[in-house]
């Protein structure tokens, strides 16, 4: 067939992308060649149109054992010749068209990540975004996603132990979906996804092929329209029961001595592995793609370079101990082939049945080699006029805090996500510390260490659609006080930066500002970004959904004693806000879906007051002054103190502080650096003299009571009602 522009069009190649892809070649691609150049070029593989600013988050530290983006997954030191990997990712546009096998697959394939560098993966988080909950769709979707998380990890073995969700309208087309994997491994037995040594046997490992997940990553550089259900088959089939195979298989033929780099078949299937291990090793590979075990018959060759199929590797093995590897895999009842061999020439070359189908080199399709890069327009959105408009002084100051609170409290983005987390095994393992003994973030132990590892997932979209920077900058700096607040030290990031159409000035200017804002957040509370994802296109004919930068960020014990946890403890301990108080309502729960005013500045922030406090948090901890640490966020103090009360049913009785501040920003402001801190009576003095000494502000807020919540001296009734409103509160949106 003849390839032209237009054949390049339906592939979603530019007409630009096409003659620079004929000035590489020297020639005009074949159609298989082309299917090449469309995945390993989409938005999805290449980051064309993010990674020129990508490059400038901060990506050295001295704990990091990898530089960031050269491996599948980040890798940081955390002693004891241990070392932890980690990395977020979306699954989006497949969840939006089939929410069970969306989020299923991209469980599996944030899980590969992690083992396919030599870690067994201890620990799994999410980070949800869907539209309201009230609409059927939202229903649906969340209902898929969840059961795909639950089966996949259930399944496969690893808990997920943290996530958070949020329900907005700007998600009604597109969901997002992201998944966080983390594991462990011993230093210096880490495997690179390098293909090197001319001779070297190439082996396909794991699941057969099929033709479920062709065009998958091309899929993902497109927005979402009423047409996208057509593109149903780009949506993968995951079997975690396979993975479970895989895992163990992939871990013991690495103890074999055999491997010299493997790579999961992700985005874009065999063309992107085979190239970026080869671009990585500076070599190439002759592939026969008949020898690829395949489900379905007659699949074309560039059916079989671009599936998606689900639980595959590609392994390079060290020439003479081929049957080591054959032995591993047969005993893990695993197909294992043959495909092909490393050579020294750099191009990628693909047969089928003897038959000559492309011949690409390595290095011109990947990310950071020949793959275009761009620098998109960006100008300050139109709805900033809306923001700067906003007067605190219009909105009338409530008289009844009391029903107010009882409104916040039920509402999706607050209340307890028990519906959703009962779901997930979140103790398989054994590693799990939170199930009985929650903390801000989720503590696990890293066996075989004495250590354990704080986890988290952060960003309040909301906050970001008010500024980007800032409300970027907001979500580093709560996944910090997350890790802090459980008694940890952060370590490193990994992103997932979710937003809408980069040919959109308006969109390319959130994603730039939350770039920026990130990384000074992230050089100040020294977190290296270590990899991560992009996600754009989540824009449907309605608009973008809110740019959604997501941080993972992993944090550090060197002991599960030092563990703290965020609940109040005992009768009598006296309840203090750590931070400053501020007169501020802005882009709160209580003004967005309460006032219902959806344009108003983000939350006051202040970054060197956060770092501050969190130091002096820490050193709190560390001096064992504090018996519970939850931070202030949404819903503000009034739905910290609730959340710090639940665990053992513990009331309090606390009274605004401050008089100059409205009694609905005292209460429902979203003001951030703040953290709620119980102390006991017999330290209560050594508290005030530490935090005397640092000029932290800090005001007491009242006692822990024994059943009853008073707030200002009027008594709101039993703990338990509070309680069963907010627990039960998502439940009751599900079974209307």
């Amino acid at each position: 067939m003849e390839i032209t522009a237009q054949t390049a069009a339906q592939l979603r190649i530019t007409a630009e992308e096409f003659e620079l892809i004929k000035t590489k070649l020297g020639r005009t691609p074949n159609f298989t060649e082309l299917c090449a150049f469309s995945g390993m070029w989409s938005e999805h593989c290449s980051y064309k149109n993010s990674i020129k600013w990508l490059k400038t988050l901060p990506r050295e530290g001295k704990k990091m054992l990898v530089k960031a983006g050269e491996e599948n997954a980040g890798l940081m030191d955390i002693g004891d010749g241990y070392g932890v990997v980690f990395k977020i990712e979306s699954h989006n546009h497949p969840s939006a068209i089939e929410p069970f096998q969306g989020a299923a697959t991209g469980v599996g394939g944030i899980n590969r990540d992690i083992f396919t560098m030599g870690a067994r993966p201890i620990a799994s988080l999410n980070s949800l975004r869907f539209g309201n909950l009230n609409e059927a769709k939202t229903q649906h979707l969340l209902a898929g996603v969840v059961h795909g998380i639950g089966h996949y990890g259930n399944c496969f073995g690893v808990p997920t132990v943290a996530g958070e969700i949020y329900f907005e309208s700007c998600y009604h087309t597109n969901p997002l979906v992201n998944a966080m994997s983390v594991g462990i491994l011993k230093n210096g037995e880490t495997v690179s996804a390098i293909a090197e040594g001319e001779g070297n046997p190439v082996f396909f490992v794991g699941s057969a092929t099929g033709k479920d997940g062709i065009g998958g990553a091309s899929f993902a550089s497109a927005e979402i329209t009423k047409d996208s259900a057509e593109d149903l088959p780009a949506v993968q089939v995951g079997d975690p029961f396979q993975e479970k195979k895989l895992l163990e298989a992939c871990l013991e033929v690495i103890q074999t001595g055999a491997v010299v780099g493997m790579q999961d078949m992700g985005a874009a299937g065999i063309i992107c592995s085979t190239a970026e291990m080869s671009a990585k090793g500076k070599s190439g590979m002759l592939i026969h793609l008949d020898k690829v075990p395949t489900r379905q018959k007659g699949m074309k060759a560039w059916e079989l370079l671009l599936s998606e199929s689900q639980e595959r590797m590609l392994l390079v093995v060290k020439k003479g101990m081929e049957q080591a590897v054959l032995d591993v895999f047969e005993k893990w009842d695993l197909p294992c082939s043959h495909i092909g061999d490393v050579t020294n020439d750099g191009m990628l070359r693909f047969y089928m049945n003897g038959v000559e189908e492309a011949v690409l080199p390595a290095e011109e399709l990947v990310l950071g080699g020949g793959a275009p890069q761009y620098n998109r327009e960006y100008t300050a959105p139109a709805y900033f006029a809306n923001i700067e408009a906003f007067d605190m002084h219009s909105v009338p100051v409530p008289t009844d805090i009391q029903s107010i609170a009882q409104q916040l409290i039920s509402l999706p983005n607050i209340a307890s996500k028990k519906w959703i987390y009962d779901q997930y095994d979140s103790m398989v393992g054994a590693g799990n510390t939170n199930t009985n003994n929650p903390s801000d973030a989720a503590v696990v132990l890293a066996k075989p260490t004495n250590k354990a590892l704080a986890l988290t997932t952060d960003c309040n979209s909301k906050y970001v659609f008010a500024n980007p920077r800032v409300g970027a900058m907001i979500a580093v700096a709560e996944a910090a006080r997350n890790i802090v607040c459980s008694g940890g030290q952060p370590l490193g990031v990994t992103n997932c930066l979710n937003f809408g159409n980069p040919y959109d000035p308006a969109v390319y200017y959130q994603f730039v500002e939350a770039i920026k804002g990130m990384g000074e957040a992230c050089v100040k509370f020294d977190t290296p970004v270590t990899g991560g994802n992009v996600s754009f296109y989540n824009q449907s004919p309605d608009g973008p959904v809110y740019p959604t930068p997501t941080i993972g960020m992993v944090g550090l014990l060197d002991s599960v004693d030092n563990k703290m946890t965020m609940y109040f403890k005992t009768t009598g301990d006296y309840i203090y806000v750590i931070g400053h108080l501020k007169n501020d309502i802005a882009s709160s729960e209580y003004l967005h879906k309460i006032i219902g005013q959806e344009f108003s500045p983000a939350p006051y922030f202040d970054l060197q007051e956060e770092f501050d406090m969190q130091k002096m948090l820490s050193n709190l901890i560390t001096l064992q002054l504090v018996n519970s640490a939850h931070d202030v966020s949404e819903g503000g103090l009034m739905i910290t103190l609730m959340e710090s009360a639940f665990q053992l049913n513990k009331g309090f009785d606390v009274s605004q502080t401050d008089a100059a501040i409205r009694k609905d920003a005292y209460w429902f402001g979203e003001a951030q650096g703040r953290v709620v801190v119980s102390i006991s009576k017999e330290k209560n003095e050594a508290f005030i003299a530490a935090m005397d000494a640092q000029h932290v502000p800090y005001a007491v807020l009242g006692k822990v009571a024994e059943q009853d919540v008073v707030i200002d001296a009027t008594n709101w009734g039993n703990i338990s009602k509070w309680k069963a409103q907010y627990d039960e509160a998502i439940g009751n949106f599900l079974s209307k």
